[in-house]
């Protein structure tokens, strides 16, 4: 049962859009539209529809900033259900490309967020084994990842009692695509020592330790893997496994895939003929138009890719061959996490699109570009047909397979809306209003300025909020601006950061919560600045040459852009342009609309508007962070590489100190402080030739 946590209660209108997206719900609507201003508590009623239909939930959001917000929302509100984040999980991703006029092919390189792939793993086990599970993602969750039926095969059930036999169970873990570690004990591993057997669940914080006595195993006890502690574990089960009433013993664990795209053995001799059929084909095809050399290029690329398989089960780039594995017709739509939504639960789920106005047309628009690319290597002889089969969804494919859809948005598009009402068999309004704040905030003053001095004007309305202890957002049109605006701030001794999408994943909710937390007062972004972020301390937002139409100009991302100040009681807006266009007009206009209705409900309801301040909440990942990003515990200087003795360390740890200094190499480079980079460069070799 989905069980939502809140010292507040409905109130405002949000009981009226709860009712009525509920009874939608209810009487089989395809789709419903929530308008909802900013700062109405759109999550909250998304969360308490969840809770109302007692249904499990995917959320979908157009960038990774805003599904991490979502996430720990709805982890705040469901402490006791099962809320997973699922973003793609590349911190740098340069796809496989090729390009005919310089002749340049550029191989598939990426860098992978283990911790992101924890809890992406993580989200499709819940999904086959819960029932009372939210998934927060990106549009990313419209790819493929291999189908759900394989995965959901691909297990390994140890039991109490059963023989130890470590080197078939060391088998199946193998062929679970984790891989044999006895130094470096991590995500996705095993190790043996002696009498026991120790397993690091690829989705998981913890480890399994299986202890033989007699031949037999007798003991399965969870422990933290860093310092060997067991971990107490009482009640109910807990990510598919049943767990004793009593004390630290489990009479069984179900271990899941290391992995998500997975190939079954007994399917590769049947997968493989195919492909080699196709080959011949393809390669033929090529030739009779005179490209022999893309031919031949194929041939080997493929028949390379096929041995590697055999022999090790997996190939960089086995993705491209999904169709012949899954079983799929050329065309035929991939797998993604909707259909381990579809194999769990049928049509009892919901969908929620969180900001629709900017999500669908992402949705609409990811599988055209991935085609562009792999028609390209296609045509080249560096991938057979299949390869268009490893892509996103199509609009077409990804709207049929959703059985309930409520786009979430302050600003909908006139799709969703129409939709919504043409759709609704009971004739009614697919479109439920959330006008109204219940902390009493009116929608924000808006003024606008000449764009000729804005950037001195911007520095004394700057200047006079820093001595309110008030914050301040500043959004512009390009990420150079962004840059350059932030250091000419800083060289005027203002507190600023900036923020785009050049910065990773996870850095860009330490930058949020920086702001919250008074490190810097100054936060100037382009594009992200937009919907969703939760920021009660601003009371300015600053919109630069508002009057450049366009995208980032246009009536909707100007309303979304002004309610990043409508939650702080003195929340202002000032735009600076030389004209007012269409989109200024039009965006004001419905401003006023929406202030006028929340002034009246005030006045009816005797409320006195006040700014709520909410606490910063813990990390997105459970209190972890990754080295990778802010933690520098360790204050790097010559002396502290001195120290650092090569002949001292054992290979975990030299593999350790190799990562860290490695993560500071490319710190102290980005700070230009070269000279320094490369004596950090000298040490890494020197501990990598030991």
């Amino acid at each position: 049962m989905f069980k939502l946590s809140s010292r507040f209660k409905p109130t405002g209108d949000q009981p009226q859009a709860i009712e009525k997206l509920t009874q939608g719900i209810k009487s089989n609507l395809k789709n419903q539209v929530l308008l909802g201003v900013t700062g109405s508590g759109k999550t909250f009623t998304m969360a308490n529809v969840i809770q109302n239909l007692n249904m499990p939930a995917l959320i979908i959001s157009h960038n990774k900033t805003l599904a991490g917000q979502l996430y720990q929302e709805m982890r705040d509100f469901f402490p006791t259900n099962e809320v997973s984040y699922f973003v793609s999980y590349y911190d740098f991703y340069q796809p496989e490309a090729y390009i005919p006029t310089t002749d340049t092919y550029i191989e598939k390189e990426a860098e992978i967020n283990e911790l992101i792939d924890k809890l992406r793993l993580r989200a499709t086990t819940n999904i086959l084994i819960q029932k009372d599970v939210i998934v927060v993602a990106s549009v990313s969750c419209i790819y493929n990842i291999g189908s759900p039926v394989e995965y959901g095969k691909f297990i390994a059930e140890i039991k109490i009692g059963e023989t130890a036999d470590w080197n078939k169970i060391a088998r199946r873990m193998i062929e679970l695509l984790y891989d044999r570690s006895e130094f470096e004990f991590k995500r996705g591993t095993f190790r043996i020592r002696g009498n026991y057997m120790d397993i690091y669940p690829a989705y998981e914080d913890f480890g399994y330790r299986l202890t033989e006595k007699k031949g037999k195993i007798n003991e399965i006890i969870k422990f933290e893997p860093l310092s060997g502690k067991v971990i107490v574990t009482k009640g109910n089960s807990t990510s598919g496994v049943e767990l004793a009433t009593i004390s630290t013993q489990l009479k069984y664990i179900i271990i899941y895939p290391a992995k998500h795209y997975l190939m079954n053995p007994d399917l590769f001799k049947s997968a493989e003929a195919q492909i080699r059929t196709d080959l011949k084909k393809e390669s033929a095809i090529l030739k009779a138009q005179n490209k022999t050399i893309e031919a031949e290029r194929l041939i080997r690329k493929v028949n390379y890719d096929l041995e590697m398989i055999k022999e090790v089960g997996y190939v960089n780039g086995i993705e491209n061959y999904s169709r012949y594995f899954d079983g799929r017709k050329p065309g035929d739509p991939p797998n993604s996490l909707l259909n381990y939504f579809k194999q769990a639960y049928g049509d009892n789920f919901l969908v929620f699109i969180d900001e629709s106005h900017m999500t669908v047309p992402q949705l609409r628009g990811m599988y055209n570009g991935d085609h562009a690319r792999k028609k390209t290597l296609i045509d080249f002889g560096f991938r057979l047909n299949a390869a268009y089969d490893n892509r996103p969804l199509r609009f077409d494919e990804f709207y049929p397979s959703v059985p309930h859809l409520i786009y979430v948005s302050a600003t909908p598009n006139e799709w969703e809306t129409k939709l919504a009402g043409s759709s609704n068999p009971l004739h009614l309004s697919g479109v439920t209003e959330q006008l109204v704040r219940p902390t009493g905030i009116v929608d924000p003053q808006i003024i606008i300025r000449p764009a000729k001095n804005e950037v001195q004007d911007l520095i004394k309305e700057v200047e006079e909020r820093v001595k309110n202890k008030e914050k301040i957002l500043v959004t512009t049109l390009t990420k150079k601006i962004a840059e350059d605006l932030t250091e000419y701030l800083k060289e005027r001794k203002i507190r600023a950061c900036y923020l785009h999408s050049d910065i990773q994943t996870l850095e860009r909710s330490d930058i949020l919560d920086n702001l919250r937390k008074n490190e810097f007062d100054v936060l100037i972004g382009v594009n992200l600045l937009r919907e969703g972020l939760d920021l009660p301390e601003v009371s300015l937002v600053a919109i630069l040459d508002a009057d450049k139409e366009g995208f980032l100009r246009s009536k909707t991302s100007l309303i979304q852009t002004m309610g990043r100040a409508s939650r702080n009681i003195t929340g202002e807006v000032i735009m600076y342009a030389d004209v007012i266009t269409k989109s200024i007009k039009g965006a004001v206009e419905e401003i006023d609309r929406r202030r006028s209705y929340q002034n009246k409900y005030n006045q009816e309801h005797h409320i006195e508007p006040k700014t709520i301040y909410k606490p910063v909440r813990e990390k997105i990942i459970e209190g972890e962070r990754a080295s990778m990003f802010n933690d520098r515990k360790t204050e790097y200087t010559s002396k502290v590489l001195e120290d650092i003795k090569t002949e001292s360390l054992t290979p975990y740890d030299k593999k350790r100190t190799v990562k860290k200094l490695e993560l500071e190499m490319k710190r102290q480079a980005e700070d230009l402080n070269f000279e320094f980079a490369i004596k950090i460069r000298d040490k890494v070799n020197e501990l990598k030739e030991s």
